[in-house]
């Protein structure tokens, strides 16, 4: 006789195709405690903490209310930092700027950080074609060149609508272990997910990015063949300092989950925005990344991000407008880092809307993040 059980309603999927923590009525909660609702994670601790002193600027705080993205109903979090100083720190009433929030797409930029290594390296390079990579990979990819790949320039079936229910991003995240399949079947795995796509994989003209996360999980399989990723990112938590945990959620063979999966508080974010901003020069152990590779990624020619976001162009799994580098999060997030400055924006919010997704908002948070982030 069985025992008497029902599905993890956290990870269960509504009938939105939406899973427990992610519906609208629970995404704020969801948000601010994915690390404990996830299937599965990695944490990491740092070994040295970056100190970094309180030293709050008026000129800033009363820019940033001028702003308005911290008076937002979605707001969560704001952390302004530069050098070791933090500037300005906000949350809302119900979260804390040590809190741990959902960094979604924002754990992208660890993908950049990873495979720019590797190409420096001499272990890959641009122009390798994916199928060569990884001989197994579908049509989704085969064709496809790894800096297509890196530059979400890829054109295939894979659909990332947050509008459409049954769009293929939230098949994704069953791979990505943020949702339970149904009726106690099998978990796919990323790589079966990722083989599984389809399409021709081949550069076609475009007048903007084609935003695919599905690109981040092919990064993040050739990643895996070529290094041991819990301890590159245990090399990047050491470089950054960070005073609370990073968390970041598994595929079901353990492959973090770079397309989305990583947590961090806003202050711990700021942190990571800040190794970024001092070219990798670590808190503790060897440098975190190559800097040629990210400093080519301002000045290449890329794809332009979308039609409201002006200038930005889409280069090496970042956001850039030449002068900072970031990325947004589904939801509400964006980390900003100045590299002439060196001052880091880490913002985190929640929006509860049936799609999770407003790009008319994100585009007015990335224009106060400017205006804070390059006076």
């Amino acid at each position: 006789m069985s025992l008497p059980s029902h599905p993890n309603p956290a990870l269960a999927v509504g009938s939105d195709n939406k899973q427990g923590w992610n519906q609208p009525i629970h995404r704020r909660h969801g948000f601010h405690n994915a690390h404990l609702l996830f299937r599965r994670t990695l944490m990491l601790r740092s070994r040295r903490v970056l100190e970094l002193t309180l030293a709050p600027d008026a000129a800033l705080a009363s820019q940033i209310q001028k702003a308005g993205i911290t008076a937002h109903p979605a707001f969560s979090a704001l952390v302004v930092a530069q050098g070791t100083r933090c500037l300005f720190q906000a949350a809302a009433a119900d979260f804390g700027t040590d809190r741990l929030h959902s960094l979604q797409s924002i754990s992208k930029m660890h993908a950049h950080l990873i495979i720019g290594q590797l190409i420096a390296g001499g272990q890959l390079r641009v122009t390798d074609r994916i199928g060569d990579l990884l001989p197994w990979i579908g049509t989704a990819y085969a064709a496809a060149s790894l800096q297509d790949v890196l530059d979400m320039n890829v054109d295939n079936d894979f659909s990332e609508d947050y509008a459409d229910p049954d769009s293929d991003c939230y098949r994704e995240e069953e791979a990505l272990g943020w949702r339970l399949p149904p009726d106690d079947a099998p978990e796919c795995t990323l790589r079966d997910f990722v083989a599984a796509l389809t399409g021709d994989g081949l550069k076609k003209p475009a007048a903007f990015a084609r935003y695919k996360s599905a690109n981040t999980d092919v990064l993040t399989l050739l990643a895996a063949r070529l290094v041991n990723l819990p301890a590159r990112i245990e090399s990047i938590v050491d470089a950054a300092g960070y005073e609370g945990s990073f968390h970041i959620s598994l595929s079901p063979e353990g492959l973090p989950a770079f397309s989305g999966g990583g947590c961090l508080s806003a202050r711990d974010l700021a942190r990571f925005g800040l190794l970024l901003a001092r070219e990798g020069r670590a808190v503790f152990g060897p440098d975190a990344f190559d800097v040629g590779f990210l400093r080519g990624s301002l000045t290449r020619p890329a794809p332009l991000l979308g039609p409201k976001r002006g200038k930005i162009r889409y280069s090496n799994q970042l956001m850039t407008n030449g002068r900072w580098i970031g990325h947004a999060g589904y939801g509400g997030q964006f980390l900003m880092v100045d590299m002439q400055s060196g001052r880091v924006a880490a913002f985190l919010s929640v929006l509860e809307n049936d799609t999770g997704y407003d790009d008319d908002y994100m585009a007015e948070v990335t224009a106060g993040l400017e205006a804070i982030c390059c006076p």
